[in-house]
């Protein structure tokens, strides 16, 4: 069977996950990979076979998305004509982590798609929703990829055919300790806001920033460029992590059981979502970096508990049944119409007898 993974290539989250599904679909279907979006700092350590422009959010300095540039770096047309062009007929089935290319392709041209992503739990009627109202967000989670069959992945099981994140073999089998450190990731603030918050709480901090070019330090403020290894150890040996509301990081901090503090980015629903269901399992949340949040800060500091969650390594049962279930599905169908085939050719044949 032939299948394409199409990857969003938005953040980090959407290639994390990838990287455990990839070698798992590949165990058992011929694969094709497509990612569209290039905002990822992660390496993917799978081939891609299709790179492509897509649709995709950019965020700013202080901790919102920026409209201006999202507007002008968008390509409409280009992702029109990819989505029209791409010769999506050649695959049996679509597997999409919220890539709009492939679900929109797959639409257009009645190919069976599935959305297998942490969105597709997001929108679900029992997962938590923010209560601040955000219609075009709410808008585009519900129709960006448009798919009828959905697998979603969450903090909690919310409900049928919602799992436990995907947590990667590297973070599961790695050696974790407290060295009293907090490692910090908030891609959507620039160093020196960063900077001038983080230097008035007398812990260490280090920060991972796609600003920061070289190592650098300030006091008790350590910048590092974004590198795997390097995130991965700080990560690992850290007391608590500071970083946005994400899904996969945040997932993994819970993993680890490291105290957790999210900040969502300002105008994300999606993001937004996440932080509700992360303060619901026990996390501390904050909606910015500002002077009104330095006592919750320091009370997460000082009083903040790890939190103990049993996420069990279940994704290769999850795409095996995901895969059994579509080969099922497509053996009724084509029973289905041999059936309706065989009534008609006998009923051609009763025409000509009476």
């Amino acid at each position: 069977m032939k299948v394409l993974y199409a990857i969003q290539g938005t953040g980090n989250g959407h290639l994390s996950r990838a990287q455990e599904i990839v070698p798992i679909l590949n165990k058992y279907v011929d694969t094709t990979v497509l990612v569209s979006g290039n905002q990822s700092q992660i390496q993917a350590n799978f081939d891609v076979n299709y790179q492509k422009t897509g649709l995709t959010f950019l965020c700013g300095k202080t901790g919102k998305i920026d409209l201006l540039r999202t507007v002008f770096k968008s390509h409409p047309i280009d992702f029109f004509n990819e989505m029209r062009s791409f010769p999506i007929k050649q695959f049996d089935l679509v597997i999409t982590d919220f890539e709009p290319v492939s679900a929109w392709s797959a639409l257009m041209h009645g190919v069976p798609c599935i959305e297998m992503s942490h969105q597709a739990a997001v929108i679900h009627p029992n997962a938590p929703k923010t209560t601040a109202k955000n219609r075009i967000g709410e808008y585009i989670l519900n129709h960006y990829c448009p798919t009828k069959e959905k697998i979603g992945f969450h903090f909690d099981q919310y409900g049928a055919n919602i799992h436990t994140p995907v947590i990667r073999n590297s973070i599961r089998t790695i050696d974790a300790k407290n060295l009293g450190h907090y490692t910090v990731y908030l891609p959507a603030y620039h160093d020196e806001v960063l900077l001038h918050f983080l230097k008035q709480f007398p812990v260490k901090w280090e920060v991972f920033s796609k600003f920061t070019k070289a190592k650098t330090t300030h006091d008790n403020v350590h910048f590092y460029p974004i590198d795997n290894e390097g995130f991965t150890r700080s990560f690992a040996n850290c007391e608590g992590v500071l970083c946005g509301a994400g899904f996969e990081l945040p997932a993994e901090a819970l993993y680890l059981q490291k105290k957790l503090l999210v900040i969502p980015m300002i105008g994300q629903y999606e993001q937004q979502c996440n932080a509700e269901a992360a303060k619901n399992m026990g996390a501390t949340m904050i909606d910015g970096l500002n002077l009104l949040h330095h006592r919750t800060i320091n009370l997460w500091l000082s009083q903040g508990r790890s939190i103990h969650v049993d996420y069990k390594d279940e994704t290769e049962s999850i795409v095996q049944n995901m895969l059994n279930d579509f080969e099922r599905e497509k053996r009724k169908v084509t029973t289905q119409l041999l059936d309706e085939k065989t009534t008609f050719e006998k009923l051609s044949v009763l025409k000509y007898l009476f």
